[in-house]
């Protein structure tokens, strides 16, 4: 039985839903929606076997059998074991008479902590039973994440940024030097003038050339900013037109890129740097047979990674800040292992004031365990959440 959505819908239509049978040409299937998940029990709504006996499992108000939102709470406060004890007995062994999330949240957390024999012992199962697919198995356990990548650290710059900046930008030079590369989140700089566009510069072209990664996070507001001090035919601040053009290739924005860099010929009589898009990543796993697959994220995605927790999180005040100006917002999940049930309440008091001011929210690559919880806390009607793969 497919539950009915409760609550409002986002504004914008959802994609069309997936149909059903395995991908041929081994492609991947597309994304699948929180929403149109069922979680029920049976057609009938029977009971499911729990621990010491039969207990009757109710559909409650999130649209969402008990069984799997006590579970889900439990995955949020960090009670793992508890919460696997709970869905592999509300998950029958064969067949099945629960819907389908409640089968991705099992498998998820199998993944997420590293038990490859248990999910295999279900996979086929849950292929038989709903004819399509299985998730492939990647062992998203924290102590997988620690043997097999390098961790790439992140460096929040901030307000105004000036030549005296250069002790800072030596920190995250020896950072980078340190770990192999650095992520650089630029949301919260206000300003940079020209003789810290230099050093900056400077900055990013010693790490190229040792050949170490560097990712600058959020740009396309940092890049406005500059864009109002540059005018074609000025020639002034060359260092400031020179990193906007930095900044843009982060961005993935070739257009504007252009346009710029002709508007750059032309005032400083020289030739401008050729276009190179430039893209977050992810550090490489060891073995493609347990990693699972991660794409490049995309520089003006914002990120949740990590475990979430706590209603004053940093993150989710930087994500206010990150959506004020955007009227579309896409949330790469990619990396986020958990959040607990109070950081879940605060973003979904974000999401509802972001929708009442007509902002589109996209939460995507969610692990199946979180988005349970995001389906009790409603927050998949105030914005777009679909699984990872």
């Amino acid at each position: 039985m497919a539950l009915p959505f409760f609550g409002k819908k986002p504004g914008s239509p959802r994609p069309a839903a997936a149909p059903e049978g395995r991908v041929a040409g081994g492609e991947s299937p597309p994304p699948t929606e929180l929403s149109g998940l069922d979680f029920s029990a049976s057609d009938h709504g029977r009971g499911l076997a729990h621990a010491a006996g039969l207990v009757e499992v109710q559909e409650c108000g999130s649209g969402i059998g008990a069984a799997f939102e006590e579970a889900a709470v439990l995955y949020a406060n960090g009670n793992d074991d508890e919460a696997l004890a709970l869905l592999e007995a509300a998950v029958p062994s064969e067949g099945g008479a629960v819907g389908e999330g409640a089968w991705l949240m099992l498998l998820d957390l199998y993944r997420l902590g590293g038990h490859r024999q248990r999910f295999e012992s279900r996979v086929l199962d849950y292929a038989t039973r709903f004819e399509r697919s299985p998730p492939s198995w990647a062992d998203l356990s924290p102590a997988a994440g620690k043997a097999k990548s390098t961790p790439v650290p992140l460096v929040n710059l901030n307000g105004q940024l000036s030549a005296a900046a250069e002790k800072q930008f030596a920190q995250i030079a020896a950072i980078a030097r340190r770990s192999g590369g650095v992520r650089i989140d630029v949301s919260k700089v206000r300003g940079v003038d020209d003789a810290g566009c230099g050093v900056w510069r400077r900055l990013l072209a010693e790490l190229a050339a040792e050949r170490l990664a560097v990712t600058l996070l959020n740009v396309k507001a940092l890049a406005d900013v500059l864009g109002q001090r540059v005018a074609e035919g000025r020639a002034e601040a060359r260092d400031t037109w020179l990193m906007l053009l930095e900044l843009l290739q982060y961005a993935g924005d070739q257009a504007r890129f252009e346009d710029l860099a002709v508007a750059y010929a032309v005032t400083f009589e020289e030739s401008p740097p050729s276009w190179e898009r430039r893209v977050g990543f992810a550090p490489a796993p060891a073995s493609p047979a347990d990693s699972a697959p991660v794409a490049a994220v995309d520089p003006d995605d914002f990120v949740f990674e990590g475990e979430l927790t706590g209603a004053g999180n940093e993150t989710l005040k930087r994500l206010a800040a990150f959506a004020s100006d955007r009227r579309q917002l896409r949330i790469d999940c990619a990396r986020l292992r958990r959040i607990d049930f109070v950081c879940a309440g605060t973003l979904f008091n974000i999401l509802v004031t972001l929708q009442a001011q007509g902002k589109l929210v996209s939460l995507v690559n969610v692990n199946a365990m979180v988005a349970g919880l995001l389906r009790v806390m409603s927050v998949d009607t105030v914005a777009h959440v679909t699984l990872r793969p």
